[in-house]
């Protein structure tokens, strides 16, 4: 129709413009149409990727960038903390790498230089820090509501029965009235306890005990009051006290003794000398496993000690000599007899001369 309308009204240039116009228009339309029909063909045919889509286009731009972003993207990006837990050693590396791995602690790998800090808390005399710096709760804090001790004089004091004295002047004042009070006050009454001060002075230079004193780096911690302190014990020496709760009498050996000879010396102590195992028996004991026995001695198929001289041969073998230690003060001045009659001759000469 358009083509129609243009050659009937004359046919020149102009129509011609306007048709190719009109056509491409018509071009464009149709492929409008074609692209729309696909798309929806398209849809109908992927289904579910079609509502995967959908649900892209609802999230946010930073959303689709981070599901889309690569995992090496994602290890590059690390956190601070994440990158130190990562180039941080084990507290096994550690022990492997310091000479003292016992003073190691699971804390001790976050330090800027774990072995330094290993190294100085390993150093001699080195003053740790106090053990409470990482508890969640405060200082001494579970010691509360524990009922303290009534502070009490110390035993060399109350020894000179001081406590008693002052005691009855205190319930004499109690018994006073309060005119009799008000005129001591105005003139006091001296000597009224009956102290002998040669007691007290006794006490103090002659009796006196030193307290506990903590040793260098020390510091108190809960609980610390309750500890059984094993320095003035020795390993292998037993009380009077130790063998009554064991029911030893006289001349017996300790109930762990044949344990021992059956696997041997406790290897905490390389040096303990125990009876029966590698020391000889006491004198007037023997070996067996009746009443008051020591047990069978531990040797081998030839009948050598394993352990030790049990038998005590070589004690009578070789019999130290009698050793007469020096009693001679340290620093004393050696005077010679001729010296003497060297200076009784001198002084007789002089005396002769002046005459």
């Amino acid at each position: 129709e358009v083509e129609a309308e243009g050659e009937g009204e004359g046919g020149g240039v102009g129509d011609v413009g306007v048709v190719e116009v009109a056509r491409g228009a018509l071009d464009g339309l149709e492929e409008v149409v074609d692209d729309g029909g696909d798309a929806r063909g398209r849809a109908a045919e992927e289904g579910g990727e079609g509502e995967g889509e959908e649900e892209l286009e609802l999230t946010s731009p930073e959303e689709r960038a981070a599901a889309e972003r690569k995992p090496e993207e994602a290890v590059k990006h690390l956190s601070r903390r994440k990158r130190k837990e990562l180039t941080r050693m084990s507290v096994a590396e550690l022990k492997q790498a310091v000479a003292r791995p016992e003073v190691v602690e699971s804390h001790d790998v976050t330090a800027a230089d774990p072995k330094l800090l290993v190294f100085l808390k390993s150093y001699r005399n080195a003053v740790p820090v106090p053990r409470h710096w990482c508890h969640k709760r405060r200082y001494l804090q579970g010691k509360r509501g524990v009922e303290k001790k009534p502070w009490s004089l110390p035993e060399f004091i109350a020894q000179t029965g001081i406590e008693k004295i002052r005691k009855a002047v205190e319930e004499a004042e109690a018994l006073k009235k309060v005119k009799q009070k008000t005129r001591e006050r105005v003139q006091p009454r001296m000597g009224r306890m009956d102290v002998d001060y040669q007691v007290l002075h006794d006490a103090f230079f002659k009796w006196q005990t030193k307290p506990m004193l903590s040793g260098h780096g020390e510091l108190y911690y809960e609980g610390k009051e309750f500890e059984v302190h094993l320095k003035t014990k020795k390993p292998g020496s037993l009380s009077a006290a130790l063998k009554a709760a064991l029911g030893m009498p006289d001349g017996a050996p300790p109930p762990w003794l044949i344990n021992m000879q059956r696997y041997g010396p406790p290897p905490s102590y390389p040096n303990l000398r125990v009876p029966g195992l590698n020391a000889p028996i006491p004198e007037g004991a023997s070996f067996g496993y009746h009443p008051g026995g020591w047990g069978k001695p531990p040797v081998d198929e030839y009948g050598i000690p394993l352990y030790g001289d049990v038998f005590g041969a070589r004690a009578a073998l070789q019999a130290p000599d009698e050793f007469v230690p020096d009693k001679s003060h340290w620093g004393e001045m050696i005077v010679r007899d001729d010296e003497y009659e060297e200076d009784d001759e001198e002084e007789v000469f002089t005396s002769v001369v002046h005459k």
